[in-house]
């Protein structure tokens, strides 16, 4: 790498980590720990990259971004923050940061980003300057620090402002209605009507036209639309080709596989096409298990702050919240912290006291794709074929073979990479690949190396 990096963070730690490995990779580096230095070297134009924390003890790292900006229009900005949640990754979007990354992060990761940034020439904009938030918002329990997470923060910043329709999927309990408002309450929209259209509204001929006003330009939510019956999704498509000028933004929700009630002609492929614009899919909670202490102790400090005791997860109690398969997601875990809030007998909530909740509710199996046995070629067919299913009676995008080796050849180095303990050589010889052929592939493959230091 070649050029000057600024770098801005209250963490000493974080300062000299990043100091060293920048110098080491052939930058040369100014570190501070004050935004008024930042923005004072800023001014004198120093600097090809800036790398910056968010809470600082003299401002907002993210309130900075339009002054950098009218000051140096071009020079990229590295937002890296610990507070996870889908505000900050929206903000950094909204005031044209270069990239967000979420602390603790991966140090070769933010180096391969600092590299790149280097090497792009940004066309000078003028980014908008964060708009307000309301009390609402940022109340929203949609945490989480997990790859999946941080993608879905980043789709959802990256098309809070287009005009596009957007299907948001996922199992209940996910977080898909908070998704939906998030889009809009971050949007050019925030100050119009947010209306959710339920079946009862589409019961009637004029439902539809009672919905569209309503809305007046702001956002329609049709919620689980994959529960709505025939009558009820002609008045929708009748509805959304009727949209002219002023019209609203259109969103959906389906905990149900739209593709196979198309298949099993329960749902129309006209709608289907007109609300898939973009689909943002919801993991659910087991599929991001490291994100569960994360929301447990946002949990326990919102009950807090209604008023309720004070509690603090054990250990034990911590490792079988983490443990369980959570059918219900985000949902269930929410109600199952407030529960032990106010059953607990103590300052700290024991495993015994955990399993005593979570003995009283349904649990399943985490999904594996298939049943038990199943060969690896019949669960790998059945989900290709439900990629296809999603498309109708489309083709998926050009591409498809390349596309699909690797998500197979990522989660499979992931997971090799997590079982050696980070270990390269170990991991190779595992895989039985070269060790620098798994070089170049977690490079290709922008793998995040997760067991490997960690910056706090």
């Amino acid at each position: 790498m070649d050029g000057t990096v600024l770098v801005a963070d209250d963490d000493r730690t974080i300062r000299t980590v990043l100091t060293q490995a920048l110098t080491r990779a052939g930058c040369k580096v100014h570190a501070t720990s004050s935004l008024v230095t930042l923005m004072r070297w800023v001014d004198e134009g120093k600097g090809d990259l800036v790398i910056s924390d968010v809470i600082m003890p003299d401002g907002n790292g993210l309130e900075q971004l339009p002054l950098i900006a009218k000051a140096r229009p071009g020079l990229p900005v590295i937002v890296i923050s610990a507070q996870n949640t889908i505000m900050t990754a929206i903000q950094a979007a909204e005031a044209d940061a270069y990239d967000y990354l979420p602390k603790p992060f991966d140090l070769p990761d933010l180096m391969k980003r600092a590299a790149r940034a280097l090497e792009v020439k940004r066309h000078a904009t003028t980014p908008r300057a964060p708009a307000e938030r309301t009390d609402a918002s940022s109340d929203l329990p949609l945490v989480g620090r997990t790859p999946a997470m941080q993608t879905l923060y980043r789709l959802v910043a990256r098309v809070m402002n287009t005009a596009l329709p957007v299907l948001i999927t996922g199992e209940s309990g996910t977080g898909k209605s908070l998704i939906a408002r998030a889009v809009h309450d971050f949007s050019d929209r925030r100050s119009l009507p947010f209306v959710t259209g339920t079946a009862a509204d589409l019961d009637t001929i004029d439902g539809p036209a009672t919905i569209l006003s309503r809305a007046r330009g702001g956002t329609i939510l049709f919620d689980e639309v994959g529960d709505l019956d025939a009558t009820a999704q002609a008045r929708i498509v009748r509805l959304l080709d009727t949209l002219g000028d002023n019209a609203p933004r259109i969103m959906a929700t389906s905990q149900g596989n739209l593709g196979a009630l198309m298949d099993e002609d329960k749902f129309r492929d006209d709608l289907f096409y007109r609300l898939s614009g973009v689909t943002i899919a919801v993991p659910a909670l087991r599929e991001r298990v490291d994100d569960i202490p994360l929301l447990a102790e946002h949990f326990l400090a919102a009950v807090e702050r209604e008023g309720a005791p004070l509690r603090q997860m054990s250990p034990g109690a911590m490792d079988m919240i983490r443990a369980y398969s959570w059918p219900g997601n985000v949902r269930q875990l929410e109600n199952t912290v407030r529960r032990l809030v106010f059953t607990a007998a103590a300052d700290e909530i024991t495993r015994a006291e955990v399993d005593a909740v979570l003995g009283n509710q349904p649990a399943m199996e985490p999904l594996r794709g298939g049943a038990e046995g199943e060969k690896l070629s019949v669960s790998v067919a059945r989900h290709l074929q439900r990629y296809f299913d999603l498309h109708g009676g489309a083709l998926p995008p050009p591409g498809l073979y390349n596309r699909i080796l690797r998500e197979v050849e990522a989660p499979l180095i992931e997971i090799a990479l997590d079982a050696t303990g980070g270990n390269q050589a170990k991991c190779a010889d595992l895989l039985g690949i070269n060790r620098n052929t798994l070089r170049k592939k977690i490079t290709d493959l922008d793998i995040r190396v997760t067991r490997r230091r960690k910056l706090m």
